[in-house]
């Protein structure tokens, strides 16, 4: 049995603080939390462009069928997008009730595609150059700029998103995921097969899993940056919402595994259920923010999406465009937002991704602009040179 042969069998098992001052400026009237889902995740399965031939031809494997009574189909949110199905009773709720908004062709215009580099340039918040502070965050420059806001990084660490001159507490959120087969029950399966003619094959396959399993679980692993894992975070979301609730209003928390190179899966699978673990914890922070939600903007992000293509190991690899989150009761919902073009060949960036029309720092400008009533000099200390884009978020 080739190794090629053996990957494609397997691939279907299933408080610290930063020093500084704050300037005075607006109070900020609501709370705000942005998710950074590190890693990359596959932004053509959540919002899948449904009016496109060519996504279905680029995906025999993992696309997500078009709307149908099945359950595991698409769920229509408009002519030409839809959502993934395992969202069908936590996010897609919130999008009837006009509290979440989709922006596609979104990111930023870095083109390393290195996890790292995309993901410190998106936290720093600046242009690209030699005369950036590394050391201060977009987050940070916020805070920096907020009268009596109370800012926490539910970070082990505090990342580089809310280093900088403002005071930013950090406290860690448990962890509590792990692998989908572990080392016994592999050793169960491999006993079931002892001294058949399958015996050799199944072992040797066990050790090719292992193998790469071990190389993919560094390169996700160091992608994630110690960042929690999707599975278990309801329990984590809703101790998210209840510290929030009672006393921060700008929060950061970041979310790891989503680097999916191999088997990861369409409707079922090892995408779908990160993404049904990230719905439930959204739905479930919701219910606990209680009336606080009406005042709550999330935002989700991540530093890049996938290749709008799948790869030979039924995954996608690093691509360019992705598609934000924003979420809340105070959202004006219920729509795909931002600059879009057809979904088709000609439309992709470098014959591979989604392109970038949304760029992350004008879209967030113009939701602090309407969210904290900033002015044009307090807007150019948290993104310099960055002309806010007005979505009509909130």
């Amino acid at each position: 049995m080739h190794r090629r042969q053996l990957l494609k069998i397997f691939s279907a098992f299933p408080l610290s603080f930063s020093t500084g001052h704050l300037l005075s400026a607006p109070a900020s009237p609501g709370k705000l939390l942005l998710v950074f889902l590190r890693g990359g995740y596959d932004a053509a399965n959540l919002l899948v462009p449904v009016n496109s031939d060519f996504y279905y031809e680029s995906r025999p494997n993992i696309a997500i069928a078009r709307p149908s009574i099945d359950i595991n189909s698409a769920i229509s949110l408009s002519s030409d997008w839809a959502l993934h199905p395992v969202l069908r009773k936590t996010i897609y709720p919130l999008y009837m009730e006009k509290q979440a908004i989709f922006i596609p062709f979104a990111g930023t215009n870095d083109l390393s595609r290195s996890h790292f580099e995309t993901q410190d340039n998106i936290e720093l918040g600046q242009e690209n150059d030699m005369r950036r502070n590394l050391h201060s965050g977009f987050l940070n420059r916020l805070a920096a700029v907020l009268n009596g806001v109370a800012p926490m990084s539910f970070t082990d660490q505090l990342p580089l998103i809310f280093q900088g001159n403002a005071n930013v507490p950090n406290t860690a959120l448990r962890n509590i995921a792990k692998p989908a087969l572990d080392a016994r029950q592999a050793k169960i399966i491999s006993s079931m097969y002892k001294n058949t003619e399958f015996s050799r094959q199944i072992n040797e396959g066990f050790s090719v899993q292992d193998e790469v399993t071990q190389e993919i679980a560094k390169e996700m692993k160091a992608a994630s940056r110690n960042a929690i894992n999707a599975k278990g975070f309801e329990l984590d979301a809703r101790r998210v919402a209840r510290m929030m609730r009672e006393k921060y209003n700008l929060g950061f928390i970041d979310i790891g595994g989503w680097d999916t190179h191999i088997g990861q899966g369409g409707a079922t699978g090892y995408l779908a259920n990160r993404l049904d673990e990230l719905g439930r914890g959204f739905a479930a922070m919701a219910h606990e923010l209680g009336s606080d939600w009406r005042n709550t903007v999330v935002v989700v992000v991540s530093e890049f999406g996938r290749t709008f293509r799948e790869n030979g190991n039924h995954g996608t690899d690093h691509g360019h465009g992705t598609v934000f989150w924003v979420l809340g009761g105070s959202v004006r919902g219920g729509e795909v937002r931002g600059e879009q073009v057809q979904v088709n060949a000609k439309s992709l960036f470098q014959n591979r991704d989604y392109p970038v029309l949304n760029e992350y720092r004008a879209v967030l400008a113009g939701l602090f602009l309407k969210l904290y009533g900033l002015n044009s000099s307090q807007l150019n200390t948290i993104f310099p040179g960055v002309q806010p884009k007005q979505l009509d978020l909130i």
